[in-house]
């Protein structure tokens, strides 16, 4: 897959997560309800929802970082040894700035 078409898949990921992102924060912004059990329930999915919140921002991160890769030309090369990340590691992980031998030792 060339730069572009990643840059691409990147792009439309980031979008996903940024939606997702002001869905989670709509919801951890509702009121707790007046009953204590159900605002107990309610904390543990706002638990879960913070989760997944830093979840998808960690990955928005790691987006952020590799399309600025991708600007920069630096793309496809390891930001630990500096070797040629494989096509097929970049397949599954678009936006690993590592290879998977810097992966296995970081």
């Amino acid at each position: 897959m060339d730069p572009v078409a990643r840059k691409a898949l990147l792009t439309a990921r980031r979008q996903a997560l940024l939606v997702d992102l002001a869905n989670i924060r709509d919801q951890l912004d509702d009121p707790l309800p007046q009953d204590w059990d159900d605002a107990a329930i309610e904390q543990e999915d706002d638990e879960v929802l913070q989760a997944l919140g830093h979840a998808h921002q960690a990955e928005l991160n790691r987006i952020d970082a590799a399309l600025r890769r991708i600007d920069s030309g630096d793309y496809g090369f390891c930001a630990g040894c500096g070797d040629v990340i494989l096509p097929a590691r970049l397949d599954l992980l678009p936006d690993t700035p590592l290879c998977a031998h810097c992966a296995a030792g970081a």
